[in-house]
């Protein structure tokens, strides 16, 4: 079989398991709805219950410092329903009865980091619409929104990966759904919601160099037009990581479970 062959193979067998994860989806909408809408929600919350007080802070309108910061909340809510559909999979033999079929064996896994974008894209553009309804005013221009919407994309692609691996060590879909719990909390102790000034020390200095503290003033550069400076190239630095980290992490997990 020609590596050509191979290629068309694994592509194809992807995009079966794309599939199937996506009638998953649909045919569990309380996880869909739980994952892709309660950042929104968030994000109203924050707005008209926070935003008055926290106003001052942001040095201007808090929705436009706040919905770039809370439109990473979605990759980071993402990888719960990554880590329990994977755990959920081991749990009931599918995992066992996908590998003695003429599959690539990675296909399964693809598919579900292909599966969450699609539905991180979708919350986002949810999100996104329902932040410009409450008066969130970017300046971004058509190749500013396409990066950020890029940035957004890899930071997902690079939690699914880390999502996976958690769900494959997960005993069942319950300790699956508390793994990721610090990845959900990396947004809220960053540069999301107030500026890491206003923190004290020793948590404004964890801020500073977490993972999401780059990732959101990269994003709000790119929508608000603030400086970014080398946070840029920090942020992918750290995608990249993160990326290359989960993806060894779950095929050696998935090559030892065979």
């Amino acid at each position: 079989m020609t590596t050509q062959t191979t290629q068309r193979y694994v592509l194809a067998d992807t995009m079966t398991m794309l599939r199937r994860n996506m009638i998953h989806a649909k045919r569990y909408p309380s996880m869909v709805f739980s994952i892709i809408i309660m950042p929104t929600v968030l994000l109203l919350v924050f707005n008209f219950v926070f935003g008055g007080a926290l106003e001052k802070s942001s040095g201007g309108n808090y929705i436009d410092y706040l919905a770039p910061g809370m439109m990473l909340l979605l990759p980071a809510y993402m990888t719960v329903s990554v880590a329990v559909s994977i755990a959920t999979d081991a749990s009931k033999g599918i995992v066992n009865r996908f590998r003695v079929m003429s599959i690539s064996q990675s296909s399964m896994l693809t598919g579900k980091v292909l599966g969450a974008l699609l539905q991180a894209i979708g919350g986002i553009l949810v999100m996104t619409g329902v932040a410009l309804l409450i008066g969130f005013r970017p300046n971004a221009n058509l190749i500013e929104w396409l990066a950020a919407l890029g940035l957004l994309v890899v930071v997902t692609f690079s939690l699914s990966w880390l999502a996976i691996a958690l769900g494959l060590i997960s005993p069942n879909a319950e300790s699956a759904s508390n793994a990721p719990f610090p990845i959900i909390m990396l947004p809220f102790l960053g540069s999301g919601l107030v500026a890491t000034e206003t923190m004290p020390v020793g948590l404004r200095q964890f801020a500073e160099y977490q993972p999401f503290t780059p990732i959101t003033e990269t994003l709000r550069g790119l929508l608000m037009g603030t400086e970014i400076g080398a946070n840029g190239w920090i942020s992918l630095a750290w995608c990249g990581a993160i990326a290359a980290g989960g993806y060894f992490w779950s095929m050696s997990i998935f090559r030892k479970q065979n």
